[in-house]
């Protein structure tokens, strides 16, 4: 069984907690700062654990992490 590639964007946007669950970075923090308040742009810099659903996608896309 030959081995699988990692997917080069997946590897750089998600890592694996020791659970198994996939973390993931906000969306909407590179570019049109000035309009988004200090508050919300302090909750972005955050990781959250992505949703449940999209899991197992994710784990095919990065097999070796």
């Amino acid at each position: 069984m030959p081995k699988i590639k990692t997917h080069s964007g997946a590897k750089k946007r998600f890592k694996l907690t020791k659970n198994g669950k996939v973390v993931r970075a906000h969306a909407n923090k590179s570019h049109i700062l000035n309009k988004k308040t200090r508050k919300r742009k302090r909750g972005l810099r955050q990781t959250v654990i992505a949703d449940r659903t999209n899991t197992p996608q994710m784990k095919r896309l990065i097999p070796y992490k």
